[in-house]
């Protein structure tokens, strides 16, 4: 009998995530009530998350929203951005640091594989590392597994890959 399987993993496009930082960086330059600020985005140590500068914590938050509107328009998830670091006030000046939030943990891991044992019992989930592999003879019971995990709601972004 054939076994089917695929990863879960969390994982951040490269590519779509500099798009998104251009095209924030673009707006920002080109919104009226930034002009004259010190309102803008730029990339933490090798692209590892963005720093968000502005006058104030409303500055701050702005880029954010800009942020988010453009991972929105490209279908990205807004979920990658750990924004449990503390805004920083300085010199008349804001900056908040948010890395990407990158690889599945042991706990979400662990999480993902008690729901998927629960609620699908002809899958079988095995935490290797950073993802989580799915196993099953039926391809339509791995169907059932990735709409349970959508269902969901896990606090990071969620990929499904190597579908076999």
């Amino acid at each position: 009998m054939a076994s089917f399987s695929f990863d879960i993993v969390s994982e951040i496009d490269k590519a779509e995530m500099n798009n998104v930082f251009m095209q924030a960086e673009k707006e920002i330059q080109g919104r009226y009530d930034f002009k004259g600020t010190s309102a803008g985005i730029d990339w933490l140590d090798d692209k590892k998350g963005l720093k968000l500068t502005g006058d104030n914590e409303w500055q701050v938050d702005a880029v954010l929203d800009i942020v988010r509107k453009k991972l929105a328009a490209r279908g990205q998830s807004s979920k990658s951005l750990d924004l449990t670091k503390e805004k920083v006030t300085s010199n008349l000046k804001t900056t908040w640091e948010i890395p990407f939030k990158q690889g599945l943990d042991q706990a979400m891991a662990k999480r993902i594989a008690a729901d998927i044992r629960t609620n699908a019992p002809k899958a079988k989930p095995q935490i290797q590392g950073d993802l989580v592999r799915v196993t099953s003879a039926s391809k339509d019971e791995l169907q059932k597994v990735i709409s349970l995990v959508r269902e969901n709601d896990y606090d990071t972004p969620l990929q499904f890959v190597n579908y076999r």
